[in-house]
């Protein structure tokens, strides 16, 4: 497997939907507390680095006007969402530093201005955490890959609903897209200063 490296200062930490509603779900093959363990211990490395650090969650209005509705054989859940459903864990300790996105639908690029924040700042290489791997991580990372952003995705700092799709998206899907690595890899990879 190919050591990586980070050239810190064109590297972004992106943590995807790490907020209260998502985390106090089942999840496989890690638990949700786990995947956010791993995460804080990243996102502490990545900031002592200087390494930009991107936060998203997902949220809808009130009403649920805004959220991608379409006929499909498994919709997702009818209803609202309490008023702490989208706040992000206290576990990620977000700083003034970090870069806050709310999304609306599975992806973090479409609708939101994360491609223009990670350009401005010449960013070309993205680390990818959180939950689920196959829902908010994988699209993620697709439309990544689409705006040509080099990848990392860290495959115990994510998780899916089931072990079977968390397996299917870090032995299939995301090695095309990027490397994938676990939470030590990439930790020593971010503390790892040029000379």
């Amino acid at each position: 497997m190919e050591a990586i490296r980070i050239e810190h200062r064109r590297t972004a930490l992106v943590a995807i939907d790490l907020q209260k509603g998502i985390v106090a779900r089942q999840t496989a093959p890690y638990p949700a507390a786990q995947v956010v363990a791993n995460t804080a211990r990243l996102l502490a490395v990545a900031r002592e680095n200087r390494v930009f650090v991107v936060l998203v969650n997902v949220d809808y209005a009130q009403d649920g006007g805004d959220r991608v509705s379409r006929p499909c054989d498994q919709p997702a859940p009818a209803g609202t969402f309490d008023s702490q459903w989208a706040t992000l864990v206290p576990e990620l300790d977000v700083q003034p530093t970090d870069y806050c996105v709310t999304k609306h639908q599975w992806g973090a690029f479409y609708g939101t201005d994360l491609d223009l924040q990670l350009r401005r700042r010449g960013i070309d290489t993205l680390i990818l955490a959180g939950i689920a791997t196959n829902i908010g991580v994988e699209t993620t990372a697709r439309n990544a890959s689409e705006r040509n952003y080099a990848q990392i995705f860290v495959e115990d700092a994510m998780t899916a609903l089931s072990a079977a799709e968390h397996q299917m998206s870090v032995t299939t899907i995301l090695p095309r897209l990027g490397y994938v690595r676990s939470t030590a890899q990439v930790a020593a990879a971010l503390a790892m200063r040029k000379p």
